[in-house]
């Protein structure tokens, strides 16, 4: 998670200061030249659960060096509903036009600071993924494994409304080449 150091108004050295807020005390980051504060609110983020000729679609991202696959996900832009978001992330990512887009559920991933708008969609189209993913795969509901952070929990609930008791995989832990150890996980 990138943290600003600079300020986005005047480019002044951040402070960490102290301030009384409803919640209690918080540490914030603020210009001390023209009072900017940068509050660090999450970060919406939309995510799909795509239905594709019924089964459920997973990508794998460019960046990711293991094989997961995952939901498309995506941030929400500015000037759109998360409906309207979530759609275009699905034709950006994977060509295809979605419908029936109802709401799974809101979930915190904290670890990114973000909070995740998660959709299920029912989709069409012939797919043709955009340079951010190379592969996908199609799966049947009981082949689907959950992932225990973040948009694993909204696929768990998905798999709950339809009759599926999900079941949850380990998440593959990198390993510290320093230290030539597996840090614990978070």
């Amino acid at each position: 998670m990138n943290v600003p150091k600079f300020c986005t108004t005047c480019a002044t050295p951040l402070a960490r200061i102290e301030l009384a807020e409803d919640g209690g005390p918080k540490t914030r980051l603020r210009c001390p030249a023209c009072g900017w504060t940068h509050w660090n609110n999450p970060t919406p983020v939309l995510a799909a659960i795509i239905e594709y000729r019924g089964q459920v679609l997973l990508a794998r991202n460019a960046a990711w060096s293991h094989k997961m696959y995952a939901l498309i996900t995506g941030f929400m832009e500015a000037g759109e509903t998360p409906q309207e978001g979530i759609a275009r992330e699905i034709k950006e990512e994977t060509n295809l036009d979605a419908s029936a887009l109802n709401l799974v559920g809101v979930y915190d991933f904290q670890r990114m600071n973000q909070v995740i708008i998660a959709y299920h969609a029912v989709a069409d189209g012939e797919v043709r993924l955009s340079p951010e993913l190379v592969d996908y795969r199609l799966y049947d509901l009981p082949q689907l494994r959950c992932w225990p952070a973040g948009t694993g929990y909204a696929l768990a609930d998905w798999l709950r409304t339809r009759g599926h008791e999900p079941q949850f995989m380990e998440l593959p832990r990198p390993v510290d080449p320093a230290a030539g150890t597996v840090p614990a996980a978070s």
